[in-house]
C-alpha cells in the first residue's frame, strides 16, 4: 500500500459519510444551530463549510497551487478574517440537494489531485501553509485536510444528536 493508497482510502470513506450524513437533514432545518453557547454555525452554514471550504479545495491548492482565488491574490496575502471569518459572514447552503452537489464536486477535485500527485512528492515537499504553521510534508498536509472535513463531518453528528435525530456510532464512522 502506498502514501497515495492512504490519502485515497481516507478521503473516499470521510465523504462517503459525510455524504450520508448529510441525506439525514431536511431542508427545513438548514437554519437550526445549538441553543447554548455562541458562534454555533447553523447546519447549513456548517454543510456548506464541509463541501466548499473542507477538503476538496485546500487539497487542490497544496498540490497544485490553485486556491481558486480571483485573478492577482495571492492566499499569502489574505487576512486571518479570510481563512477563519466570523460565524456571521459564513455562507449557507439552500438546500441539501445544493450540498450534496458541492460535496461531489469538492470530493472529485480532492480524490483527482491526490491521485496527480507523485508518490515521491508526497514526503519530500516540504513546507508551511500559506496561513502559517510549521512545515510539514505535502502527505501531512493533504492528510489535515482529510482530518479537516473529518472534523467537520464529526460536527455535523453530534448536530444530528442534538437535534434528535436517531445516528450513533455507526453512523459516524460508516460500518
Amino acid at each position: 500500500m502506498t502514501l497515495t493508497d492512504v490519502l485515497l482510502h481516507e478521503a473516499k470513506v470521510t465523504y462517503a459519510v459525510t455524504e450520508k450524513l448529510f441525506r439525514r437533514v431536511a431542508d427545513a432545518e438548514l437554519s437550526w444551530r445549538p441553543a447554548t453557547g455562541n458562534n454555533w454555525m447553523t447546519v447549513g452554514q456548517l454543510m456548506m463549510h464541509c463541501a466548499s471550504f473542507g477538503c476538496g479545495k485546500a487539497i487542490q491548492g497544496f498540490v497544485k497551487g490553485d486556491w481558486g482565488l480571483p485573478e492577482g491574490t495571492q492566499v499569502e496575502n489574505l487576512g486571518a478574517e479570510h481563512h477563519i471569518p466570523p460565524v456571521a459572514a459564513l455562507p449557507s447552503v439552500e438546500s441539501v440537494e445544493q450540498a450534496l452537489n458541492l460535496l461531489a464536486g469538492d470530493r472529485d477535485i480532492a480524490l483527482g489531485c491526490i491521485a496527480e500527485t507523485k508518490e515521491a512528492e508526497l514526503l519530500t515537499r516540504i513546507f508551511a501553509a500559506p496561513w502559517g504553521g510549521h512545515e510539514l510534508s505535502l502527505f501531512q498536509h493533504l492528510l489535515q485536510m482529510i482530518a479537516h472535513l473529518g472534523q467537520h463531518k464529526g460536527q455535523l453528528f453530534y448536530y444530528l444528536k442534538l437535534m434528535g435525530k436517531d445516528v450513533n456510532t455507526s453512523d459516524l464512522w460508516g460500518n
